[in-house]
C-alpha cells in the first residue's frame, strides 16, 4: 500500500435535515442511507436484485415524465434516466446497503435509491442533482416502494415463475404419457388399495401445477395495478395531473409488461390485498409441490426394503457413514425450499394485516418474502423438472407385482359375492399370504357356483382396475 492511499481519507462527509453524516468515501450514496446502514443492523439481508431494479424503473420513468410535465429541465431527466438504466441491470447494487428490516415503508430503500441515482446523475451533468427534489419529484415513499413490490412480483412470476411452472408441467406429463401402461397399486391412508396406473399419478401431478399455474397468473392483474400518483397519503399531493398515468406507460414500455393504475389509491397504499393474495396463490403451488414430492420419495424408497416402484436419478453419496446409500435429494430440496414458502405466506399475511389507515407499515418485509417465494418456487420447479422428474424410470415388474397382491383387487367381486363375503376372501388372503384369487378359490366361491372362473378372472384384471381398457 503506498504512502497516498494509505493515507486517504475512508469518509466524506455529507449532510441532510438531520445534520452531518460521514459516509465511506467511495459510496454513491448519501446521508439518509449511512443513517439507516447505522440504524438497521438487523438480518445483513438487503433488498433483492429484482426489487433494486424496479425501484430504478420507477425513478427512470419517473424523471422522463417530469420533463415531459416541465418538473425536470432535459438535462437532469436525461441523466436521471441514464443512471436509472444502470441500476437497473444490477451495476450498482452493492451500493444498496440497507437492511430489509428498516423502516416499514420503505422509506430507507426508496432515499437509497434516491442518493444512489442522484449521484450517478450529478457525475453525468457535472452539476448537482438533488435525491429529493429531482430524483424524487412528484413522488413519495408511500407510493413509491409498494409499486416497486408489485413491479418486481408481477416481472418476476411473467419472466421466471410461470415458465418454470410450465417446464415442470410438461416434464410430468411427458412423464405420464411414457408410465401410462405401468400398473401399480393404489394407496389410501398409506395402505393398499385399488390399482392405478403411474401414468395417472404423473398426471394428477401436472394437473396440481397446471392449476397452480393458473392460480398466479390469475393474480398479474392485481399484482399489475400500481399506487403512482398516490404520494404521501393517496390523495396525490405534490404530483401534476397525468403524471401517475404517464409514469406507469412509461414502465411498461419499458418493461414489455401491462401495468395500470390502482383504481383506488387509499385501497392501494393504506392495504397490500393484491400482495397477500399473490403470496397465497404460492403458498398453494407450494403445498401441491410437498405433495409431489413426498410421493416420490416414498415410490423411490428402498432399494430393497421400501417401495421401490420408481428410480430416481441419483445425484450424489447420500451418508457420510454408509456407503453407497443414495438419497431423493431433490425432492428433499424442493420440499424444504416450498415450506420456507408456506412461512412466507405467514409472514406476508400477517404483515397485510399491519395496515393502519393510510399506509401499510410493514412494506419491507411483505417484499422479501414474496420475492423469495417466488425465487423458491421458479427454481424448486425448474430443479424437479431437470434433476428428477424427467430421469425417472419404472420398476414396471415389482409395480404389477405390488398391484396384483394387494387385497384391495379384491373390490370388484362386490357385485358377483357381496361386501361381506369379499371382505372374507381379503382377509384370507393377508391370513394366508395368497392372492386374491388363491383366496377366493381357497374359500370355495367358485366350486360352489357363486361365480366362474371366467367372472374371476375377468374381475380381476387390474388393469381394467385402473379405468384402461386393451
Amino acid at each position: 500500500m503506498s504512502q497516498e492511499t494509505a493515507g486517504a481519507p475512508e469518509f466524506r462527509v455529507e449532510h441532510d435535515t438531520m445534520g452531518e453524516v460521514l459516509v465511506p468515501v467511495h459510496a454513491k450514496y448519501r446521508a439518509q442511507t449511512q443513517r439507516a446502514v447505522e440504524n438497521f443492523r438487523i438480518s445483513g439481508t438487503t433488498l433483492s436484485r429484482t426489487h433494486i431494479a424496479a425501484l430504478a424503473e420507477v425513478k427512470r420513468a419517473a424523471a422522463l415524465a417530469n420533463h415531459e410535465l416541465g418538473i425536470l429541465d432535459a438535462g437532469v431527466s436525461t441523466a436521471i434516466a441514464s443512471a436509472a438504466d444502470e441500476v437497473i441491470v444490477g451495476r450498482w447494487d452493492a451500493h444498496f446497503p440497507v437492511d430489509v428490516f428498516q423502516t416499514g415503508s420503505g422509506t430507507s430503500s426508496n432515499m437509497n435509491a434516491n442518493e444512489v441515482i442522484a449521484e450517478l446523475a450529478s457525475e453525468r451533468l457535472g452539476a448537482p442533482v438533488h435525491p429529493n427534489d429531482d430524483v424524487n419529484a412528484s413522488q413519495s415513499s408511500n407510493d413509491v416502494f409498494p409499486a416497486s413490490i408489485h413491479i418486481a412480483a408481477a416481472l418476476a412470476v411473467e419472466r421466471s415463475l410461470l415458465p418454470a411452472m410450465a417446464r415442470l408441467a410438461v416434464a410430468l406429463e411427458a412423464k405420464a404419457t411414457e408410465l401410462a401402461d405401468v400398473v401399480k397399486s393404489g394407496r389410501t391412508h398409506l395402505m393398499d388399495a385399488t390399482p392405478v396406473t403411474l401414468g395417472q399419478e404423473f398426471g394428477g401431478y401436472a394437473h396440481q401445477i397446471r392449476t397452480g399455474s393458473a392460480r398466479v397468473a390469475g393474480v398479474l392483474p392485481r399484482l399489475s395495478e400500481l399506487p403512482l400518483g398516490g404520494t404521501a397519503v393517496g390523495t396525490g399531493i405534490n404530483t401534476p395531473d397525468g403524471f401517475p398515468q404517464r409514469v406507469i406507460e412509461l414502465i411498461s414500455e419499458h418493461t414489455g409488461h401491462d401495468f395500470s393504475e390502482a383504481p383506488d389509491h387509499f385501497a392501494a397504499q393504506g392495504a397490500m390485498d393484491g400482495l397477500v393474495e399473490a403470496s397465497g396463490a404460492l403458498r398453494s403451488v407450494a403445498v401441491s409441490l410437498v405433495k409431489i414430492c413426498n410421493d416420490l420419495r416414498w415410490m423411490g424408497s428402498g432399494p430393497r426394503t421400501g417401495l421401490a416402484e420408481i428410480r430416481i436419478p441419483d445425484l450424489q453419496p447420500g451418508s457420510s457413514i454408509m456407503p453407497g446409500k443414495v438419497n431423493p435429494v431433490i425432492p428433499e430440496a424442493v420440499a424444504m425450499a416450498s415450506a420456507q414458502v408456506i412461512g412466507n405466506d405467514a409472514t406476508v399475511a400477517f404483515a397485510g394485516a399491519s395496515g393502519s389507515f393510510e399506509l401499510n407499515v410493514m412494506l419491507p418485509v411483505i417484499a422479501r418474502n414474496l420475492l423469495e417465494s417466488i425465487a423458491l418456487i421458479a427454481a424448486g420447479c425448474e430443479h424437479l423438472a431437470d434433476k428428477c422428474v424427467d430421469g425417472i424410470e419404472a420398476d414396471v415388474a415389482r409395480c404389477l407385482r405390488y398391484a396384483e397382491s394387494s387385497p384391495s383387487v379384491v373390490t370388484p367381486l362386490n357385485r358377483h359375492i357381496g361386501y361381506e363375503n369379499a371382505a372374507k376372501i381379503a382377509k384370507h388372503a393377508v391370513a394366508r399370504g395368497l392372492t386374491i384369487r388363491e383366496a377366493t378359490l381357497d374359500l370355495g366361491f367358485v366350486a360352489s357356483g357363486d361365480l366362474t372362473v371366467e367372472q374371476l378372472d375377468d374381475a380381476l384384471d387390474v388393469r381394467t382396475m385402473t379405468g384402461r381398457r386393451g
